[in-house]
């Protein structure tokens, strides 16, 4: 099992959760987040005034694959979400030990 975490542009969120989910990822967690990569921010005018704007939004991503989605799942994210530009994101995948639903007391596969 893998959990993926994927950082990406606000606006692709809706585009990857659907593509995730004809490849059969049935559940995500995703939060709103700000950082920045190499693009380093950007700066902004308002009302005159120049201001750097340091952190820029992004969305996280998190979700648990049994290994044999894994490889679909990156490939559908990278699909789905890549715009092109700099600040397109980035996918980490790191392995998961134990997965337990709470619920049901599931283990393993059967509780992702």
């Amino acid at each position: 099992m893998k959990l993926i975490t994927a950082v990406i542009k606000p606006f692709r969120l809706d585009d990857v959760r659907n593509a995730l989910a004809e490849v059969g990822v049935t559940g995500m967690t995703v939060t709103e987040v700000k950082g920045f990569g190499r693009q380093r921010g950007h700066t902004e005018l308002y009302r005159g005034a120049e201001y750097v704007v340091d952190f820029l939004p992004k969305v996280k991503l998190e979700l648990a694959v049994s290994d044999d989605l894994t490889e679909r799942a990156i490939e559908t994210i990278i699909a789905s979400a890549k715009t092109g530009k700099v600040g397109d994101g980035k996918i980490f995948v790191t392995n998961l030990e134990e997965v337990h639903r709470i619920r049901t007391g599931d283990t393993g596969d059967q509780a992702i």
